[in-house]
Parts: structure tokens; C-alpha cells; sequence
């Protein structure tokens, strides 16, 4: 016959569970809009990627929405050369690495 089980105390459940939780996402700043995004992802705000445009984000929106894009865009490129780090060109790429 088999014997009851006994009972763990909330201790001991805890103790067991302590491993199981949530973990913060980590994000990184895209290169070249500057938005927090996740590691090794497209930039779905400016559609680049490691430096190289792969979506054209422009191209689903409508003609209000792509001119206050580039706008923003503009703006945001006149901060990082006013900052002295304009974008990535391969030579500089080769050289970080």
C-alpha cells in the first residue's frame, strides 16, 4: 500500500521555484534613428539594419505620413552630425572591428 505524501512548507516551494520568473528584455539603440529596439532585429521605426536599409518603411504610408517621416528623419540625422557621428560608412565599419 502506498504511504500519503507529505507536506512541503512554503519554504521549501518557494526554494524550488526561485529559478522560475521573468527576465527584463534587453534592447540596444538603433544606429540610426536612435530608438531603444531588441538586439540583432530590424529597426521597424527606420527599417535598418547594422547600417544597411532592409524595409522601406516609407513605402506603406500615405503621403501626409511620408513627409512628417522624412522630416523627422532629417532632423534626427542634423543631431548626429551636429554630435560628430554621422552614419556608418564600411570603411569606418571595417575599422571598429
Amino acid at each position: 500500500m502506498a504511504v500519503p505524501t507529505q507536506r512541503h512548507t512554503k519554504s521549501r516551494r518557494n526554494k524550488r521555484r526561485m529559478h522560475i520568473f521573468l527576465r527584463t528584455p534587453v534592447f540596444v539603440k538603433c544606429s540610426k534613428c536612435g530608438r531603444a529596439i531588441l538586439p540583432h532585429q530590424v529597426c521597424p521605426h527606420c527599417g535598418y539594419y547594422k547600417g544597411v536599409e532592409v524595409i522601406d518603411v516609407l513605402k506603406k504610408l500615405s503621403e501626409k505620413e511620408k513627409k512628417k517621416k522624412r522630416k523627422e528623419m532629417k532632423l534626427k540625422e542634423a543631431e548626429q552630425a551636429k554630435e560628430g557621428r554621422g552614419p556608418l560608412s564600411l570603411s569606418k565599419l571595417s575599422r571598429s572591428s
